[in-house]
């Protein structure tokens, strides 16, 4: 499947890893260089992609299929799999006890299940309208109450770095959110023209990501004045990644987005002022996109 994807891309399957390769190591390099708790983000990122093969559907499905000593085998080796990356990237930075203790969680994950036979809804502080952020909401909700722990710690230990990174963990969590298509006819419904579309999409995130990391952006304000602005540069390019985020998205719809846009947002994370020619190539792409399914009148 994923080989199925880089080709409809344009690109051979070996040039795509290659890319894909750099690009890893180069955010991660970034990553590192940038913050001290970069080795609680690598920990934190694989497991949610562990979180996302736990989900009902799927699981059943491999339960129905192969029975339950096979299915435990299976999503042993799936969550190993996912892990294999961000293990020789903690090995290489030498954070070798960190290493284990992320093979240990991805076998620990694996033999538990994470759905209840319960329905419990969540409530959010979203509108249904957009949908983004109330569904996105529902499914990352442990974020938020680990971030703001951590900007408290931050302050206690007084140390920004950490504030910083609690920040830019709820805009990266708010990027998320946008990483799939919804149905054309969720586009289709709108009565807008395509540049009416992507404005009010750009100002709902922007308004709902700043309700979301208030709480952290006003603690660190408090009590880190001096520091005012370079805390307001994080905030703003949190807000320039979410619109590159969207931007992007639309840009490849109604398909996924794929290797090209990938690579393009990678490179920006390494280098942030790419956002500003970035966004108005992403732009231009969306418009020519969404013509087709909304109104193109006064364009």
């Amino acid at each position: 499947m994923t080989n199925r994807k880089i080709r409809e891309a344009g690109l051979n399957p070996v040039l795509g890893y290659l890319f894909g390769t750099t690009a890893c190591i180069l955010l991660t390099e970034y990553v590192f260089l940038k913050t001290a708790f970069a080795k609680y983000l690598v920990i934190l990122i694989c497991i949610s992609f562990q979180f996302k093969l736990s989900e009902k559907n799927r699981t059943d499905f491999l339960l129905l299929t192969f029975g339950d000593k096979i299915n435990t085998t299976i999503r042993i080796f799936e969550n190993l799999i996912i892990a294999v990356p961000f293990i020789a990237i903690l090995t290489y930075k030498s954070f070798i006890l960190e290493a284990i203790a992320l093979i240990l969680c991805s076998i620990m994950f694996a033999l538990f299940s994470f759905h209840a036979s319960f329905t419990f809804k969540i409530p959010t502080p979203f509108s249904k309208k957009p949908f983004e952020f109330s569904t996105g909401f529902r499914k990352t909700f442990f974020i938020f109450p680990l971030a703001y722990t951590l900007t408290v710690v931050a302050v206690y230990v007084d140390n920004l770095n950490l504030g910083i990174f609690a920040l830019s963990l709820i805009f990266l969590t708010t990027l998320s959110y946008y990483a799939k298509p919804e149905h054309e006819y969720y586009v289709w419904v709108y009565a807008a023209t395509p540049k009416m579309f992507l404005k009010n999409k750009v100002l709902n995130a922007s308004k709902n990501a700043t309700l979301l990391t208030a709480p952290i952006l006003i603690t660190l304000l408090t009590f880190y004045t001096a520091e005012l602005e370079l805390i307001v540069v994080f905030y703003l390019i949190g807000h320039l990644f979410l619109w590159t985020i969207i931007l992007a998205k639309y840009s490849a719809y109604p398909g996924e987005m794929n290797l090209p846009e990938g690579v393009v947002i990678a490179l920006s994370l390494y280098f942030p002022p790419l956002l500003l020619a970035i966004i108005p190539f992403f732009y231009i792409k969306s418009i020519n996109k969404l013509k087709f399914l909304l109104n193109d009148k006064n364009q």
